[in-house]
């Protein structure tokens, strides 16, 4: 199927790009969330008529990223977990948690937006965590899990 893109996205194409991609990820993914349109010809002739007010839209969703971005770069996150005496959490500490404790400091984010490339932090100490609010905008900040010992 052939989409006309409303927006950027990562590997595929940019705004106003026409692109082919699977039946399933467009009907899916891509129409439902405002990204794409399909591309027949009246909604290309729309897409022209409305191109200025969509490159505008994109330009702002942009600066609000990379203002996002520059409030998380170098922030370091404190959560504290049950720990065992080895320093092993009993749980782990998720995407869901960040984003639930970097809400409570005021930064909106969602779930999507963390990026865990080992997956479930497990132990205590420094992890390098990478949150994506933007497809062109990429920040690492530091979640430092700190112990609650148990008695156990």
């Amino acid at each position: 199927m052939q989409v006309i893109l409303l927006d950027r996205i990562a590997k595929l194409g940019k705004l106003g790009e026409v692109v082919r991609v699977r039946d399933g990820y467009a009907r899916n993914f891509l129409i439902p969330k405002g990204l794409a349109k399909r591309a027949t010809q009246k909604a290309i002739a729309d897409f022209d008529r409305q191109k200025e007010e969509l490159e505008q839209k994109a330009t702002d969703k942009l600066k609000k990223a990379q203002e996002l971005g520059a409030r998380l770069s170098g922030v370091v996150v404190e959560i504290v977990q049950k720990a065992g005496v080895d320093g092993k959490l009993f749980g782990s500490v998720t995407n869901q948690d960040i984003v639930e404790k970097l809400g409570n400091d005021g930064i909106e984010i969602t779930k999507s937006q963390v990026n865990m490339p080992e997956g479930p932090i497990k132990a205590a100490g420094d992890h390098l965590i990478r949150v994506s609010p933007h497809s062109e905008v990429v920040v690492e900040f530091t979640v430092k899990v700190v112990p609650e010992m148990s008695d156990k």
